[in-house]
């Protein structure tokens, strides 16, 4: 599963590094001998950054720098060979102006991009999501590199924003991006261990299954990656010379549903999961609870569709071999119960 450890590939750089996938992306560059730069939206984030990733031989450097400002970028990206590009808004709610999340995700992506190729940056990682390939309904509703969310279905703005953004950065690398090299990872629900406290929206579900939040779950199919794999994918992407122009979907297994996730939990917590939903609701439930819920209209389109993801390419071409969806899950709850985050 690691790569060899190289010491001379040149300084990473890492946008949101105290984030959920950030810190793993981070530990693992470390963990193979890179030299790394992380950025936070705030200094205040740096000591736990460090508390979170093993760095014994003083490799990592903090520094600071917003994706709704042009300020730091210049500074961030400087003597850089390479850059991961993983930061991006994630709305607690939809918003109501859907450019609050769209404007933020594409102008971000813009800027790194922008100061990448004037820092002549060899390669820019780019995390995008599955949300810019298969939210546009599909017969069979098989998806590889090849699919694209269109932009102007009715998605929610967040499904909307990572189209978006990712056409923006093609199009910025074709036309401006001079020698500028530009690969994008397209991931499924990321689920597995947190590093630290903040939570992303995948662990968050299932911290609200474990504290019963849940009682009832829609019938509803999604992939599952584990965020491991995922940090484990940016660092092939980056150091491949065949991954250059190349998207790669990241998805392990087959899609599974709300409820497997419960039952998964269910087989092997034992008491910590006894608040676990075991209890599918309906398509028609959903639909009528979706005229007052936010949270449920999302999923009103896919309700008994079985997505199926193709990610033979990242694993022929860059030797990726991703865990379980099982062991994933398990480890999430393992953690969340570790971190007490999960309220009795």
């Amino acid at each position: 599963m690691t790569l060899e450890s190289t010491h001379d590939d040149g300084l990473v750089l890492v946008t949101g590094g105290s984030g959920y996938l950030g810190s793993h992306v981070v530990g693992r560059l470390l963990a193979n001998g890179h030299t790394v730069r992380a950025t936070v939206r705030s200094l205040g984030r740096a000591t736990e950054l460090r508390a979170m990733v093993a760095d014994p031989s003083g490799r990592l450097e903090i520094v600071s720098a917003d994706l709704s400002e042009d300020e730091g970028w210049a500074e961030a990206v400087a003597g850089c060979t390479y850059v991961l590009h993983v930061a991006s808004p994630f709305p607690a709610a939809q918003p109501q102006n859907p450019d609050e999340v769209i404007v933020p995700a594409r102008d971000g992506a813009l800027r790194v991009l922008r100061a990448a190729r004037d820092a002549e940056v060899k390669r820019v990682v780019m995390t995008s999501s599955f949300a810019a390939v298969g939210y546009s309904h599909k017969p069979g509703n098989e998806y590889d590199e090849t699919d694209w969310t269109d932009p102007a279905d009715d998605n929610p703005p967040y499904i909307r924003s990572k189209a978006i953004a990712e056409r923006a950065a093609w199009d910025f690398v074709q036309a401006e991006g001079g020698d500028l090299e530009l690969t994008v990872i397209n991931p499924s629900g990321i689920f597995g261990p947190l590093l630290g406290p903040h939570l992303s929206t995948s662990t968050g579900l299932v911290k609200a299954m474990l504290e019963g939040g849940m009682p009832a779950v829609p019938p509803v199919y999604f992939g599952v990656v584990d965020v491991r794999d995922v940090a484990d994918l940016h660092v092939r992407a980056m150091r491949h010379p065949a991954a250059a122009g190349e998207r790669f979907l990241a998805s392990s297994g087959e899609a599974i549903s709300f409820l497997q996730v419960a039952q998964i939990l269910a087989k092997h917590l034992g008491a910590s999961a006894a608040k676990v939903p075991a209890q599918e609701l309906t398509a028609d439930q959903v639909r009528e609870a979706a005229r007052s819920n936010p949270a449920l209209q999302e999923v009103v389109g896919r309700l008994g569709e079985i997505p199926v993801l193709h990610t033979e390419k990242a694993r022929d071409m860059l030797g990726w071999a991703p865990r379980d969806p099982e062991s994933t899950i398990v480890e999430t709850a393992e953690s969340l119960i570790r971190l007490k985050a999960v309220v009795d």
